[in-house]
């Protein structure tokens, strides 16, 4: 293999996935001394923010892989990987996998009461876990001895490790979990080729721009980590990984290592758009990848105007001022996302429109009766896809009750349009059917509201039934400075102009809250399940604006 063909000659390794790729890369022999991950913390004596080369990388999984095997791990062990740093949860499952056993990388904010419970279910013979996690796990019965602490694994010999395990293409080869938001996060298996489904379809098609440089602004225990991870190594691309997603973290990453292209999920584009992005030096970036849910427009166009990109006109390559914003819509169930839509400063495609679907995936909308749908009518996101996990972990009932007619059934509620683009519009467990048949959809009105009304940094909409009643609470962050620059009433009346007339019809308040009360999962994602609970007992946050419905009876 030559460094000319090597990425297709890569995609057409029917052997190479998930489980392997670091591995064979080694063995093969091309590009040992090119830098390849960079960590935001030391390792094993080697300095933050300094990239391991890929011999040097192999080495030190290698190390931990000895180490792991000294300890009685052996292949097909599940084994649970609870720690905060990214180079942990990287190093952690590429030793797992070098061995055989499958890595369950568990989200470092996870609380060690609900960790101990879902550690519980994996039934997996040990737990690696950072002193923290460890002290975390304290008291909770997890029914999972501790196998010892991350920071010792490095010791090990490379020699004395064991050959590389052969993996074969539908076998289980890691676990990641969904992001809780509704209960206990689901243990999700992905095979050896499913995660890698995605890597090899981007190796057939010409490298993309920003892929050159990349920084991860991912939860590096998700599923979308361990992707960026491969199409890194078999694209040669230099990755760092942060292991804090919060919008300064990001920010000083990028001035300090200057990525080509950031990759994240909603929750940090919407910080990120919450700082004064001007004051920064963000030059680098010429792409954003977003991934999981689909991002606001209101975010997207603040960080479409910084950065500069590539573009192709008549009198050649030109770069411009602005970047791109690589939206779509994904899952840990789907393995990566299943669309894609490219945004610039000039484009203008926005209402939650979440693209068309990558070549590799064939989704479709499917009632709650299991018709396929028509264009314009909202229903159920199905998806049938390489990239598809294998299923739940240790929960066959889930598993199935989540397919139907060949496609597994994402949650998501989206439409198409005539011309091919589909929009998402709510998570099914967060929409409510209202009593003249309407839908109100919570994620299309945050849209609506976020788009129209400029001085709102971010907003939750809580729509709980209560009987034959619905009632709609509005909660807002407004940006930097803008918390007492409008009135209230003036605030609750561009809410509701912002909204639908069914969906204003049903809202009892607009507040300003404080952030910190919004109740969000490890991943950034609003838990609207316990406001809804919260709701019910008179406990949603408490903050200053307009009671609407009091405002009603004192009228009447």
């Amino acid at each position: 293999m030559n460094a000319k063909n090597d990425r297709a000659e890569l995609a057409a390794d029917p052997a190479l996935g998930v489980g392997n790729a670091l591995t064979t890369l080694v063995a093969k022999g091309i590009g040992l001394d090119a830098p390849a991950l960079t960590f935001d913390t030391e390792v094993d004596g080697h300095p933050a923010w300094e990239a391991f080369t890929l011999a040097e990388l192999g080495e030190r999984v290698a190390a931990r892989a000895a180490t792991l095997h000294a300890w009685g791990i052996r292949p097909r062990d599940p084994v649970a990987v609870y720690v905060s740093a990214a180079a942990d949860q990287v190093l952690s499952y590429l030793a797992l996998a070098h061995i055989g056993a499958i890595p369950a990388l568990v989200n470092g904010r996870v609380p060690g009461a609900t960790a101990a419970k879902y550690i519980q279910r994996l039934r997996a013979v040990g737990v690696l876990a950072d002193a923290a996690h460890a002290a975390e796990l304290a008291g909770h019965e997890t029914d999972t001895p501790l196998l010892g602490d991350v920071s010792g694994l490095g010791a090990g010999k490379p020699a004395d490790a064991p050959a590389p395990y052969r993996h074969h293409g539908t076998e289980p080869v890691v676990i990641t979990h969904s992001s809780g938001t509704t209960g206990l996060p689901k243990a999700v298996a992905h095979s050896h080729h499913s995660l890698f489904a995605s890597v090899r379809h981007r190796l057939s098609l010409p490298k993309g721009q920003g892929l050159n440089r990349m920084l991860g602004a991912l939860p590096a225990a998700h599923a979308a980590t361990v992707i960026a991870v491969n199409l890194a190594l078999c694209n040669r691309v230099q990755l760092a990984l942060v292991s804090r997603q919060d919008g300064t973290v990001v920010l000083d990453a990028i001035e300090s290592w200057r990525p080509e292209a950031v990759l994240g999920f909603a929750a940090t584009w919407s910080e990120l758009a919450g700082e004064d992005l001007a004051a920064r030096d963000l030059d680098s970036v010429r792409a954003w990848w977003n991934t999981g849910d689909c991002a606001h427009e209101a975010h997207v166009r603040r960080l479409v105007a910084v950065g500069n990109r590539s573009t192709a006109t008549a009198q050649g390559i030109v770069r411009r001022p602005g970047s791109f914003f690589i939206d779509g819509l994904g899952s840990t169930e789907m393995g990566h996302s299943q669309f894609f839509i490219t945004h610039t400063p000039e484009t203008n495609r926005y209402g939650r429109c979440i693209g068309k679907p990558h070549a590799f995936s064939d989704v479709t909308v499917i009632s709650d009766e299991g018709e396929h749908l028509g264009a314009g009518q909202v229903g159920q996101l199905g998806v049938n896809a390489p990239t598809l996990a294998l299923g739940y972990w240790n929960d066959s009932v889930t598993t199935y009750r989540t397919r139907r007619d060949g496609y597994f059934l994402t949650g998501d509620l989206v439409y198409r349009d005539e011309a091919g683009y589909y929009f998402h519009v709510d998570r099914a467990v967060d929409a409510v059917e209202l009593p003249g048949g309407e839908k109100l959809f919570t994620a299309a009105s945050e849209e609506r509201i976020l788009a129209r009304c400029p001085g709102i940094l971010e907003c939750t909409v809580v729509a709980v039934r209560d009987g034959d009643q619905v009632t709609t609470s509005v909660l807002l962050v407004p940006a930097a400075g803008e918390a007492r620059t409008v009135p209230e009433e003036d605030r609750a009346k561009e809410v509701l102009a912002a909204l639908e007339e069914h969906v204003a019809r049903t809202v009892a308040r607009v507040v300003v809250v404080d952030p910190d009360l919004i109740p969000l999962g490890p991943t950034g994602k609003v838990r609207k399940v316990l406001l809804r609970e919260r709701y019910l007992k008179g406990e949603l946050p408490v903050g200053s604006g307009t009671d609407l419905r009091a405002e009603a009876v004192s009228a009447v």
